[in-house]
């Protein structure tokens, strides 16, 4: 499981464009909080080298899945939630997961991550009232 502001990122496909190279289902992980994008660490290498074909080659567009094969299910094995899920419920089951951390970081007497989680929480909790605006 990946973790960017303290929320569990979600697994997808997406997009991204490497120099004038738009590469097309790759797959990544999203942060629901602050909506950092990261290439899914089980396929990284593949993506540079990909990326960096791609690019000498001058190609405008490539699709990912046209040149390496993954099992989806296991890359996604470790996500807590996925692209589909209501953005709302999302953020809320991340707020609940990091809540269960921190009764046990308080638990522990682990002062640093229980400051970090507060951290997290705050951020997490000013997403969940943005979206609640947007309802």
């Amino acid at each position: 499981m990946s973790f960017c502001c303290g929320a569990s990122m979600i697994g997808t496909y997406g997009t991204l464009q490497h120099y004038r190279t738009r590469i097309h289902n790759v797959p990544l992980l999203l942060c629901p909080v602050c909506h950092r994008i990261e290439v899914h660490f089980l396929v990284e290498n593949e993506y540079e080298i990909l990326a960096e074909y791609a690019q000498s080659d001058g190609a405008e567009e490539v699709d990912f899945r046209d040149y390496v094969t993954s099992e989806d299910g296991r890359l996604f094995e470790n996500c807590i939630n996925h692209e589909n899920d209501d953005p709302l419920e999302l953020v809320k089951n991340q707020i609940d997961n990091a809540l269960d951390l921190l009764a046990l970081a308080k638990q522990w007497n682990d002062t640093q991550w229980e400051s970090q989680l507060k951290r997290r929480l705050a951020l997490m909790s000013r997403r969940k009232a943005q979206l609640l605006k947007q309802k």
